[in-house]
């Protein structure tokens, strides 16, 4: 079976896998007539399954396997690989990201899409490697700010495995195990051997005679035992208490959440229906190739075109390729500024026909815990779907069915882009079903996690890590915050310095809808409404009692504590982060939508246009009627 890298062979080698020399070809002994400017698509190249070869004077930037690349110096204790020191991470997080089970919500109405096409896009460009290093996170029972039991007493952690070379006598770096392009990685895959189990046709290490559409089976994801043997298929990550038959897709990450399962599982669907409107004379390899470029087209177009105008984030206009770029996604944005756990909701909730929805199903979609309720006088039913099932768990993403689930994800907004996080994923409890390997409750959270992951990746400290991006260092913690104060409030009941240590430092005194108006906390209409909060102290004043000096916070923890630009989700670290990488991303990318000569010739040719928002993609490939979903996607309204 030939590696990815010859998959990148060109027409001058004559290799069955550059498309449109044989699409010619089959064009003349078709007797169709070649139209003017076809021959743009002589010598069309197809591009790597790992990234390598997109940048012909430097094919190993962008690769998977290589470095991320840094923006500014590492930061290590001894200078080569051993995190520096800091607050306990837990701790950090018990008194900076809860959130006390208060939502608070975009108040630009950003939608739950942007979490999951972020987690799609995400999954196209990086995947760390882990290592056997562990490094624990001490967890404190006894903690007055603790609200969670955990037996083991530590959050799981362990170090990223360092890069071939580095750790010992020079510093030590991390590989991303895949390639760094928007390339739709996530639909194929990395590898030959996985991309021909994921195609129609046999598997017998021969790509050749695969057919062009990908396997979906009732036009779902193909499960693990989608070819009889379960143990054959591709690897996927699992959990505790998953079910045995995941689905099966380009990435091992594609059953994480229901969300990000369902646009996996549109964007196969996109790649079958793109086929299908390729003619048959062009055989199943053309047509395979010239859909995947399409598929990656449209992820690009709707990345630069929705996902990020919809946050905020405002990019320099394009210039057309640069060879001088280096595509690789940097350690910083991928350690520190593309984290925006706070983003995730608590619940979806799915809301459609009553009758698409048999008695059987609807059972059991509650003995799996979703709330069943009938709406609008029966006619429909909405399903909320709290965030306990919703990990490694597609059969309950099928039984909600694709369109609505999809649709789902833009009738309600994301929750807001700031430093408080949601116990969905800041304080998950898991235990270890009949005792197996042991006893007991252990606590994972994420927001401590990203804490220790920039120690254990060398980030700089916040103030450097804004000088590496040309900002100002901040010399305050009020100045990190927008806050007016970094004291706590009198109490005479606490000892100075205890202040922070009290739970209900962290209380809502007043909570807020987008139109100004106050909510009372505790409310129905806090849960569902609330995007701003004034606590009884001030993040800054949190912030300075746990760390004391500016100079000391995590770049982390100081980029979520910064209050967000106007117009947009981020504030002006993680902004910057993104701007920087998602233009190198763009601009290095010699396969870029916006570069490639093929896609217009595909336009005018078979009249196949990639140039088409999410909504759009959505309604050509479920039963929801694009009139159902809003004009853009991004937001609910």
């Amino acid at each position: 079976m030939p590696d990815a890298g010859r998959m990148r062979t060109t027409l001058r080698r004559k290799s069955p896998l550059v498309v449109m020399a044989v699409v010619v070809a089959q064009l003349v002994a078709g007797g169709a007539a070649i139209a003017h400017g076809d021959d743009r698509l002589r010598g069309f190249e197809v591009q790597s399954l790992d990234g390598s070869g997109n940048n012909v004077a430097h094919p190993e930037w962008g690769r998977a396997g290589g470095v991320y690349p840094r923006v500014a110096p590492a930061r290590y204790a001894d200078g080569i690989g051993a995190p520096v020191a800091g607050p306990n991470a837990r701790r950090i997080s018990n008194r900076v990201f809860d959130d006390r089970d208060q939502n608070l919500f975009s108040p630009r109405r950003v939608s739950q899409w942007s979490t999951a096409w972020g987690q799609f896009v995400d999954h196209t460009f990086g995947l760390r490697a882990s290592s056997p290093e562990g490094a624990p996170i001490p967890f404190d029972n006894a903690d007055p700010a603790e609200r969670f039991t955990n037996d083991f007493g530590i959050v799981p952690f362990s170090r990223s495995r360092a890069a071939t070379g580095t750790g010992v006598t020079t510093t030590r770096e991390q590989p991303n195990t895949i390639g760094s392009y928007i390339d739709a990685y996530a639909v194929y895959g990395g590898t030959p051997q996985r991309l021909e189990w994921l195609r129609e046709g046999p598997v017998d290490g021969d790509l050749t005679n695969n057919g062009a559409r990908l396997l979906l089976p009732g036009d779902l994801l193909p499960r693990q035992d989608a070819r009889g043997d379960a143990a054959s298929a591709p690897p996927m990550d699992s959990a505790l208490g998953a079910s045995p038959r995941l689905a099966v897709a380009g990435d091992i990450r594609a059953n994480e959440n229901i969300s990000l399962l369902a646009v996996q599982t549109l964007f196969a669907r996109e790649h079958n229906r793109i086929v299908s409107l390729l003619p048959a004379w062009l055989g199943e390899e053309q047509r395979f190739q010239l859909a995947r470029r399409v598929v990656i087209a449209t992820q690009q177009h709707i990345t630069y075109q929705g996902f990020l105008p919809g946050l905020g984030v405002r990019l320099a206009p394009y210039r057309g390729y640069d060879p001088t770029v280096d595509a690789g996604l940097g350690n910083e944005f991928a350690t520190v500024g593309y984290r925006a756990h706070s983003m995730i909701g608590d619940e979806i909730t799915v809301t459609g026909d009553a009758a698409r929805y048999s008695a059987d199903v609807l059972d059991a979609l509650r003995a799996a815990g979703v709330r069943v309720a009938p709406v609008d006088q029966g006619r429909r039913v909405e399903l909320t779907v709290p965030s306990s099932i919703v990990l490694f768990n597609p059969d309950l993403a099928e039984r909600l069915q694709l369109g609505p689930l999809l649709q789902a994800l833009s009738a309600r907004p994301q929750a807001r882009n700031d430093e408080q996080i949601g116990d969905v994923v800041r304080s998950v409890e898991l235990s270890s079903p009949d005792c197996v390997p042991v006893c007991g409750t252990i606590v994972f959270d994420i927001a401590a996690i990203d804490v220790e992951r920039g120690r254990d990746h060398g980030m700089p400290s916040y103030n450097d890590l804004r000088r590496g991006y040309g900002l100002p260092a901040k010399q305050t913690f009020r100045a990190i915050t927008g806050e007016a104060t970094e004291s706590f409030p009198a109490d005479p009941e606490l000892t100075p310095g205890a202040e922070v240590d009290d739970p209900d430092s962290l209380d809502f005194l007043h909570l807020y809808d987008r139109r100004g108006a106050e909510l009372q906390p505790g409310s129905e209409a806090a849960r569902t409404s609330a995007v701003r909060g004034v606590r009884r102290t001030t993040t800054a004043a949190r912030l300075k009692a746990v760390y004391g000096e500016v100079s000391t916070v995590d770049a982390f923890v100081g980029m979520m504590a910064e209050p967000p630009l106007p117009g947009a989700e981020f504030g002006e670290l993680q902004a910057a982060i993104w701007k920087r990488q998602f233009e190198a991303l763009r601009d290095g990318d010699r396969f870029f939508h916006l570069h490639d000569p093929v896609l217009p010739v595909l336009r005018q040719r078979f009249g196949i246009d990639h140039r088409r928002s999410l909504g759009d993609v959505i309604a050509l490939n479920t039963d929801v009627p694009r009139g159902q979903l809003p004009a853009d996607v991004f937001f609910t309204s």
